[in-house]
């Protein structure tokens, strides 16, 4: 399958969210004021390079990478610092999306363009089923993000990016010229750096703990 046949931007996707975890360190740092470390700072730098070299290449911003950068960064910073409970919180977006949506719904049906269930309940029962689905690991996610440091939040989401680039490679077969492959290799290190940064500063603060066994 190619990626012509679909959108064709499941690479961009992947960059948007390999970015994502340094543009919440950056987020931490400019407005939670958390300290950058010179890893940090050459991990930004390095994403930011990584940016200018596809927009160099493309003639133009990479706008669906920078649009999903800065959604999810702000999505994880709001749900980090907005005094409200997590499940709550999750309970407020819901239905604050509910309203756009069934409007929309309702507008379709209304103009003829609508196929809700015109493919029988079935069919409707197992999207509505998809909602239950969804809710599970988003819940999980806002509760955790509670407990966790905004760049630690950021760090952990390496795993989706991974999987939808090497569906772009592999599945859908997406062009991948040398200025992507240079980008990526620009945010791979950046990641490295950070990450390695990471477990270093964990590795000694755990030294720095007295036993108390001993």
């Amino acid at each position: 399958m190619s990626g012509r046949s679909g959108a064709g931007r499941a690479l961009e996707t992947a960059l948007g969210y390999y970015i994502n975890p340094l543009f919440s360190i950056f987020l931490g740092a400019v407005l939670l004021k958390e300290k950058l470390n010179p890893a940090q700072i050459v991990a930004i730098v390095l994403a930011a390079i990584a940016v200018v070299v596809l927009a160099f290449d493309a003639g133009g911003l990479p706008w669906v990478s920078i649009g999903l950068a800065l959604s999810w960064g702000l999505y994880a910073f709001f749900r980090k610092t907005l005094p409200i409970g997590p499940n709550q919180g999750f309970f407020l977006e819901v239905l604050l999306l509910s309203i756009p949506a069934l409007g929309y719904i309702a507008y379709l049906e209304v103009s003829g363009q609508g196929h809700f269930i015109d493919t029988g309940w079935v069919d409707v029962a197992w999207l509505m089923a998809c909602g239950v689905v969804t809710t599970i690991p988003l819940m999980i996610y806002a509760n955790g993000a509670k407990l966790l440091r905004l760049s630690t939040i950021g760090i952990m989401q390496y795993i989706a990016p991974t999987m939808i680039f090497i569906i772009a490679v592999f599945v859908f077969h997406e062009p991948f010229g040398t200025s992507k492959l240079i980008a990526f290799i620009l945010i791979w290190a950046a990641l490295a750096v950070y990450s390695t940064s990471m477990i270093m500063e964990s590795r000694a603060r755990r030294a720095a703990v007295p036993n108390p066994a001993e």
